[in-house]
C-alpha cells in the first residue's frame, strides 16, 4: 500500500518552514482507496515569492486547521503505508519536522519518483515533475498546489509501476526507517572483506572507485568506515555498493599502492593530504626490494633503477629476482615515480625489510 503525498510550505530557513497545504492519496497499486487534502495555518508568514508560485496567501489560511487539528488523520491514512513523493527527501522532512514539534516521532518507509525515474527511464534531460510529466505525455492541471501535484505524482508512479515489471527495481529503492537496506548493504560488504593485509577499493552502484583504503586487516578497517559518523563518511556510507580489494603482503607495498593510486584516481570521498616530495637520492642507485609476498614461499619485489621506483611486482622462484629481463616482464609500472620515490626512501628509513639486493 502507498501514501502519494505532497506539501506546499512557507519557504524560509531550513527546518523552519511551515505547512501550508498537504495532499495524501491512499493508493493500492491500482487505484485511489482514500483521500485527505487540506490548507493547513502553519502559525507563520509566507514567503512572498512562494505566494507567487502557488497561489497560496496569509488570508487563505486564517481559518485553516493548525497541523496539530490534522495530524491524526495524516497518521491513519498513512499507516502501513510506503510513503511516495517527488523529492520524498524534502515532504518527509517537512512531515516529520512537523510531527516532532508535537513531541511524536514520525517514521516511514519512503520511495522517491525522482530517483525511480532516473533509475526507469534514464537520461532524460530534466526530472523536475512538471517537465518529466510533459516528457511522458502526463497531463498537469493546477500545479504547484498540492493536490495536483499529488495527482500527477499518482500518474507518474502507475507507468514507474508498469515499467519496473518485477519490481527489483521498486525494492532496490525503498528507504527503510529502520536503515534496514544500509544494515543489509553493509552485512554484504562486510562478508566480501577479507582479514587479510592490503588495499581495499569502495565502489559506487556504476562500480566506480570513491574510496580507498589500506590496512594490516581490510576487514577491520572497512569496519572502522561503517562506524564513523562524520558528513563525509556518511554519505560514503549511502553510496557505497560494493567492495574489491588488492592482498599486499606487506606494509611497504600497501602504502606504495595506496598513495600512488590515490593519486591517480582521486576518489570522491578520501580526504587528500598533499605529501612533500623528497628528491634526494637512494642509498644506492639500482636495487630491489624483497619482502614479504601475499602467500606462503612468495615474495614481493620493488625495483628501483638509477634512482628511480620503476615498478613492483611477486616472485615464488628465485630465479625471478636475478634475471632482469624476466623480472621486468612482470613488473606493474609505477606512473607518479617522484611521489613513488618519497613513499619508498621514507619507509626505508623508519622500517627494515626482508632483504635489499644491490645490481
Amino acid at each position: 500500500m502507498y501514501a502519494i503525498l505532497d506539501i506546499e510550505t512557507t519557504g524560509g530557513k531550513f527546518n523552519e518552514e511551515g505547512i501550508t497545504e498537504i495532499a495524501i492519496h491512499k493508493f493500492d497499486g491500482h487505484q485511489v482507496i482514500d483521500s485527505f487534502i487540506s490548507l493547513v495555518n502553519p502559525e507563520k508568514e509566507i514567503q512572498p515569492f512562494v505566494v507567487n508560485l502557488t497561489g497560496i496567501n496569509n488570508k487563505m489560511l486564517v481559518n485553516a486547521p493548525k497541523f496539530y487539528e490534522v495530524a491524526k488523520r495524516i497518521i491513519e491514512i498513512t499507516k502501513d503505508c510506503i510513503l511516495v513523493a517527488h523529492n520524498t527527501s524534502f515532504d518527509y522532512r517537512i512531515l516529520r519536522t512537523e510531527f516532532n514539534r508535537l513531541g511524536f516521532n514520525y517514521k516511514m518507509n519512503t520511495l522517491c519518483t525522482v530517483e525511480l525515474s532516473k533509475k526507469l527511464i534514464p537520461d532524460l534531460p530534466s526530472y523536475s515533475l512538471g517537465k518529466l510529466c510533459r516528457s511522458l505525455g502526463i497531463p498537469t492541471s493546477d500545479r504547484h498546489r498540492a493536490n495536483g501535484d499529488a495527482l500527477v505524482t499518482i500518474q507518474l508512479f502507475k507507468l514507474l509501476l508498469e515499467k519496473d515489471l518485477d519490481k527489483s527495481i521498486f525494492e532496490s529503492s525503498i528507504k527503510y526507517f529502520d536503515n534496514r537496506t544500509h544494515k543489509q548493504k553493509t552485512v554484504k560488504i562486510l562478508e566480501a572483506s577479507p582479514e587479510v593485509k592490503g588495499v581495499y577499493y569502495l565502489h559506487d552502484a556504476d562500480g566506480k572507485i570513491i574510496y580507498i583504503g589500506k590496512g594490516k586487516n581490510i576487514k577491520a578497517e572497512v569496519t572502522k568506515i561503517f562506524l564513523k559518523t562524520s558528513k563525509r563518511i556518511l554519505k560514503l556510507q549511502e553510496r557505497v555498493a560494493t567492495i574489491s580489494f588488492e592482498k599486499t603482503g606487506n606494509e611497504l607495498l600497501s602504502r606504495l599502492k595506496y598513495f600512488t593510486e590515490l593519486d591517480i584516481l582521486q576518489p570522491k570521498y578520501n580526504f587528500i593530504k598533499k605529501r612533500k616530495i623528497n628528491l634526494s637520492n637512494f642509498n644506492h642507485h639500482s636495487f630491489l626490494i624483497v619482502d614479504k609476498g601475499r602467500e606462503v614461499e612468495e615474495h614481493s619485489v620493488i625495483y628501483i633503477e638509477n634512482n628511480e621506483v620503476l615498478g613492483y611486482g611477486f616472485t615464488n622462484l628465485a630465479f625471478q629476482e636475478h634475471q632482469l629481463d624476466i623480472l621486468k616482464s612482470i613488473l606493474t609500472p609505477i606512473e607518479n615515480k617522484p611521489l613513488a620515490k618519497a613513499i619508498v626512501k621514507n619507509y626505508l628509513l623508519r622500517n627494515q625489510v626482508a632483504k635489499i639486493i644491490r645490481l
